[in-house]
């Protein structure tokens, strides 16, 4: 007991510092993402339109069924000629999310407010045991 009493500082710092290391971890599971089963609910109720951000290359490996491929450095330009109704229920996929996350803020900005990302991307969606396309 005298050990912590004594070094309240340094445990402190230790335990900030382990937070800090497991916010994103956190902050990821909690970003709002899509499930899986609630990306299949999307596709098969409201006709929602997936939209692979993969460079080309990743897209051929595997790919949500139906999802059309845009690059995330092509989103902008590409997007709305892929996704015309922007009424409809957008899903952007990737392998982990991170790019994904990115390119939400671009579909939000060109008008696309129902869009969401697949909370932890194509991993997820294989962990799900969900069927895969290949190119």
């Amino acid at each position: 007991m005298k050990f912590f009493f004594d070094n309240w500082m340094l445990i402190a710092v230790a335990l900030g510092s382990g937070a800090a290391l497991m916010w994103p971890i956190l902050k990821g599971v909690t970003s709002g993402g899509l499930s899986a089963a609630g990306a299949v609910q999307l596709i098969n109720r409201e006709k929602a339109v997936v939209v692979d951000v993969s460079e080309t290359e990743e897209f051929a490996l595997g790919h949500v069924g139906g999802a059309r491929n845009v690059p995330l450095n092509e989103l902008e330009d590409k997007l709305p000629g892929v996704a015309r109704n922007k009424t409809l229920p957008l899903i952007l996929v990737c392998p982990t999310g991170a790019r994904a996350n990115r390119a939400l803020g671009v579909a939000k900005k060109l008008g696309y407010e129902q869009a969401q990302i697949l909370a932890g991307g194509l991993k997820s969606w294989k962990d799900a045991n969900l069927p895969l396309e290949k190119a």
